[in-house]
This record gives structure tokens, C-alpha cells and sequence, in this order.
């Protein structure tokens, strides 16, 4: 009876002893599988901002041949100013300001003068902005522009399109400055991306056309991507241009316009022909395809970082520049967040203009000369997208027919 007992102590003692070694092991189980899901729901994204330094900025305004320039210059934007152009304008050529100059004022009821640290709207030009963004994530493998929204966007409603076809305005999508009036009778209060997305999800307003069948410019392609840019990152819009463009290329007077929290103090106000204020509505809180605020001096410190290959490489560059429609014929096409003029003799003009409110905007870049002209205007001049056409003619001295376009 002794030894039965033993037995069954020796049992007992061997079943506590495995079920503790199971409870351990179920606990270690468990606990490596919450480990392992929190790794999972995380973002991939640990990219780590350029650590360059900020390029400085050279002014060359002495040389006899640029102080001609710049005379004839002064001349053409007195009559400029004349006929009512208020705003910022900086020339830059082979890597030099030649000129700089700001006309009229950032706020004219409070007589604040523009000034080289004014901000101004950039409206479509934020287009190289956001593009050179997803080209970033890109470049280091953190998303994939062939793959489709929806491998981004779980529950946007059109499977086919791709981010490719987003940054090159094939997508198909119709504007939501135009859309979101039908949905949404508030046209005074701003909206965000998300909800812009939220009605675009529920009531799936048609496609103008199949996806990459042909080229139309469309502001949602570019909001739809600054959403990508959040989800990939797992950061806001404004706080990932901030960290990794903005800050290291040296840009401290450029930001990311939040409606809810308006304008700093020394921004450019909007304003019509007349001087009325263009006051916010419904798509004012919208970013990506517009919303950045920035300098002449901002804007070039941005133009030269693709010479230094500073945030993108040579081969993403060259992805970003390269024409992607070519159902009509001649040589305006558009690339990857960039307008472009295609020579048959192989020079690029790469460019943006932009226009919302009262703000009209061009930005040129003839790449071959290193050749840049920023113009940004708070108040409304559609003469504004000419003024490249005559700069070119001042400083190279030569006819720029075909080298400027007034398209938005």
C-alpha cells in the first residue's frame, strides 16, 4: 500500500510539474504573439531625415553683365507692378541669385510690406512637393508607385489605380472641387482629406475616363496621395514634409496650411484683383495638391536640392522628369508631379505653376543652364504666368517662344 502511494505521489508530482512547464510555455506563446502583433500593426516606415547641411545661398548681383539684368529687370516689373502685380520674385541661374525683389504688400490693410521671409500660398506648385514625397518613399522601398491605392487605402472605392497613375494625372478621378459640392452642402467649412475621401467612399462619384487611357490634370490625384503619404508613414502630412524636406533643406518659412489654426502672422494674405480678402471654404482645408505656404528663397533652396541630389537620387530623378502622356501631340507633357516642356533637341524646361484663391504662382526650371524663376503672388494676376517668358528674353538674351506655359 506504501508503494501505491509513492506511485501515486510520484504521478502527481510529475503532472504539476508539466502542467506548470505548459503554463509557462503558453505564457511564453502568448506573450510572443502580442509581441509579434504589435510589430505587425506597426508602420515599416523608419526612414531617417537627410542630415545635410542646408545649401547656402550665393548671390552674384555684381557682375557687370547682371547689373544690366537686373536694371532691365527693375524695368520690367515697374511696369508690372503698374498694371497691378503684388509680389515676390527671385531668378536664379547657375546656382546664383541674380535677382530678388518683393513688390507691394503681405497685408495691405495693415500696410505690412512683402518681405523675403513673406509666405506665400503655392497652390499647385505643392504638387512637387507631395510627388517628390511618394518619389522619396519610393526610392527607399517604403511604398511602391505600380502598386494600387487600395494596397494604401483599404477602402478606396477604385481598385485599378495605381499611384503611378495618381502622380501623373491618368488615374481617371474627377476633381473633388468639383464632386464634393454635390455631397456636402457646408461649402464655407473647411474639410480635410479624410472626409474628402469619407464622401468619395460613400457615394463614388463616376471616373471621367478609364484609368491610363489619357491625361487630365486633377487636384484629387494629389490629395489622395498626401493620404498615402499618413497611412505609409503613419504620421500627418504636415509633420513628414516638415521633418524630411522641409527642416533639412533649410526651409524654416514653409509649412503645411491647417485652416483651424490659420496663418502666422508674417504669411501673404490672399486676395482678388480688387483687394477683398478670398476668404476660406470647404476645400481650403484639403493639402497635398495645394496648401503650402513658402518663400522665393525657401523655393530655391528646394529647386537646387535635385541638382545636389540631395533627397532624391539621380534615378529617381530622372523618373520624376520623365514625360508619361503622349495621346497629343507637341511638347507639353507632365511627368511625376512636375509640368514639363519636351524639346526635340532634348532640353527640358521643368515647371509648375498654381493658382487657388488669389494666389497665382510660376515656378521654372530650365534645368540645362540651371536656370530658375520664382514668382508667387498674393494677389490675383493672371498676367503672372507670362513673366518667365519675358525673364528669359532679359537674361539670356534670346527668344523663350515655347519655353513658358500659363496653364495651372
Amino acid at each position: 500500500m506504501n508503494k501505491n502511494r509513492d506511485n501515486n505521489m510520484q504521478h502527481t508530482k510529475q503532472f504539476y510539474i508539466v502542467t506548470f512547464l505548459l503554463s509557462l510555455l503558453l505564457i511564453a506563446c502568448h506573450s510572443n504573439s502580442q509581441q509579434a502583433s504589435a510589430r505587425t500593426s506597426k508602420s515599416n516606415f523608419k526612414g531617417t531625415p537627410i542630415t545635410t547641411p542646408p545649401m547656402p545661398l550665393v548671390y552674384d548681383t555684381m557682375a557687370p553683365q547682371n547689373r544690366e539684368i537686373i536694371a532691365q529687370l527693375d524695368k520690367f516689373y515697374a511696369a508690372q507692378v503698374r498694371a497691378g502685380f503684388n509680389g515676390n520674385v527671385l531668378i536664379g541661374y547657375k546656382g546664383h541669385i541674380i535677382y530678388e525683389r518683393a513688390y507691394g504688400y503681405s497685408n495691405r490693410e495693415r500696410k505690412i510690406p512683402l518681405g523675403p521671409n513673406s509666405s506665400c500660398q503655392l497652390a499647385s506648385v505643392t504638387k512637387t512637393f507631395t510627388g517628390a514625397a511618394i518619389l522619396y518613399l519610393h526610392q527607399h522601398k517604403h511604398l511602391d508607385i505600380d502598386q494600387p491605392v487600395t494596397a494604401y487605402i483599404k477602402d478606396f472605392p477604385y481598385p485599378n489605380i495605381t499611384l503611378r497613375m495618381l502622380l501623373d494625372h491618368r488615374s481617371g478621378l474627377p476633381d473633388y472641387t468639383k464632386w464634393v459640392p454635390n455631397y456636402n452642402s457646408d461649402q464655407r467649412t473647411p474639410i480635410y482629406n479624410d472626409e474628402m475621401l469619407r464622401l468619395m467612399t460613400k457615394n463614388r462619384p463616376h471616373l471621367e475616363f478609364k484609368a491610363d487611357t489619357r491625361f487630365t490634370y486633377c487636384n484629387t490625384n494629389y490629395a489622395v496621395l498626401a493620404k498615402v503619404i499618413e497611412v505609409v508613414t503613419e504620421m500627418k502630412y504636415s509633420d513628414f514634409m516638415t521633418q524630411y524636406i522641409f527642416q533639412p533643406l533649410g526651409m524654416m518659412h514653409t509649412f503645411v496650411y491647417d485652416p483651424a489654426k490659420g496663418l502666422p502672422g508674417d504669411a501673404a494674405i490672399s486676395y482678388r484683383y480688387n483687394w477683398v480678402r478670398e476668404p476660406d471654404m470647404f476645400a481650403d482645408g484639403v493639402y497635398g495638391d495645394k496648401g503650402i505656404y513658402s518663400t522665393p528663397e525657401d523655393m530655391y533652396r528646394w529647386d537646387q536640392s535635385f541638382y545636389r541630389n540631395t533627397l532624391l537620387n539621380p534615378e529617381t530623378i530622372d523618373l520624376a522628369y520623365g514625360p508619361c502622356s503622349f495621346e497629343r501631340p507637341g511638347v507639353k507633357n507632365y511627368g511625376l508631379g512636375w509640368r514639363m516642356l519636351c524639346f526635340p533637341n532634348g532640353n527640358k524646361v521643368i515647371y509648375h505653376n498654381g493658382w487657388w484663391h488669389g494666389n497665382n504662382t510660376s515656378f521654372y526650371r530650365l534645368i540645362k543652364d540651371n536656370f530658375t524663376i520664382v514668382v508667387l503672388g498674393n494677389k490675383f494676376n493672371k498676367s503672372i504666368y507670362r513673366h518667365a517668358g519675358a525673364i528669359c528674353n532679359i537674361v539670356r538674351g534670346t527668344s523663350a517662344d515655347g519655353t513658358t506655359d500659363g496653364e495651372e
